[in-house]
């Protein structure tokens, strides 16, 4: 196979990409603007939503858990380059821009924390294919990955938050979060939907077969996630009615930090990678898996810990309008990348 043939082949997967995830970042925008109107202009849809006792609400339930079943379906050989960065370099750059960029918005600081605490386990999977990465490599990755945002989520959410704030010198947020709070609010929004893909892998398999549970059920079950991903923006834009004259800067004011994590995150995992010999399917693997993070959860524990209408949520929010594009545009790169550096 020659060397251009890698782009042609990228050229037709994009095209087979379906119509709403091409257009996701367009989506978003339409479902923030949406939330926005009816908030605005039917005042009492807001308190008539808040259904619920304390900071969680049936619709928002409902939409969470919804959108966190199709990833955890999809379901090994990992390198501890990609753990590590993913786990350990992700977070603690994440909390690095947090405090650079936002330490005067403390709830978006917060906010854009918590988005990264946990590395992507959804779209991952789209970029990956875009950039012709090893797709058992991010298979593996993301289904690895899944579990230990299960098991230690909470507590990477209680070091960060409530002990690395301090140290850095940022005190006075009376955040107040307890490690069972949180973890309570994983339970609910990853833990559900995680013991449902295992459950429906392990049934489908039994009664199905694999191939039929990759080509029939998981393309059918996928465009939930965006689906539900879009109505929670619209409900939650609900309570931001009144805001939207301060809705463009603020979007400005998290977006940047984020750009700044995708890019590095992604260089970074891209370089070290190939000086540890990775050729370059598996890199790009490696590469999109630590640039891109579960927004759905991140999304999902700032509702359930600080509320549909703060800061945290919209911060959340904000992640995979970012995020989008600028992975798009990252997959552009990855091949660009390739031809320079994987001439074979």
């Amino acid at each position: 196979m020659s060397e251009n043939s890698g782009p042609a082949v990228n050229i037709g997967k994009a095209k087979r990409l379906s119509f709403i995830d091409r257009f996701l970042t367009l989506w978003i925008f339409l479902a923030m603007v949406l939330g926005v109107g009816l908030g605005y202009f039917i005042p009492g849809i807001a308190t008539h939503l808040q259904s619920g006792s304390g900071t969680t609400n049936l619709p928002l339930a409902i939409g969470l858990i919804l959108m966190m079943y199709p990833p955890l379906v999809k379901d090994l050989k990992l390198l501890f380059i990609s753990l590590f960065i993913t786990w350990i370099v992700g977070p603690f750059l994440m909390f690095l821009l947090a405090v650079l960029f936002l330490k005067g918005s403390p709830e978006y600081m917060t906010g854009l924390i918590i988005i990264g605490l946990a590395p992507c386990i959804a779209m991952v999977i789209v970029w990956n294919e875009l950039a012709g990465g090893n797709r058992e490599y991010v298979a593996g990755l993301v289904g690895i990955n899944a579990l230990l945002q299960v098991l230690f989520f909470s507590v990477y959410a209680y070091f960060y938050l409530e002990i690395m704030l301090p140290l850095f010198g940022v005190h006075g947020l009376s955040l107040d979060v307890s490690i069972s709070q949180i973890a309570g609010t994983v339970g609910i929004y990853l833990g559900i939907p995680f013991v449902a893909a295992v459950l429906s892998r392990y049934l489908i398999i039994y009664a199905k077969g694999e191939d039929w549970l990759n080509r029939k059920f998981i393309p059918r079950i996928s465009p939930i996630t965006l689906l539900a991903l879009l109505f929670t923006i619209v409900v939650m834009f609900v309570f931001k009615g009144e805001l939207i004259v301060e809705l463009p800067l603020d979007v400005l004011k998290v977006a940047l930090p984020l750009f700044i994590f995708f890019v590095i995150m992604f260089f970074l995992t891209f370089f070290i990678s190939k000086a540890a010999g990775a050729g370059y399917p598996e890199n790009a693997a490696i590469s999109f898996t630590a640039s891109g993070n579960n927004f759905e959860l991140a999304i999902a524990v700032a509702i359930g810990v600080f509320g549909i209408q703060s800061g945290q949520a919209f911060a959340g929010v904000i992640g995979p309008l970012v995020e989008v594009p600028v992975l798009i545009l990252l997959v552009r790169v990855s091949y660009w990348l390739k031809r320079r550096y994987y001439p074979a």
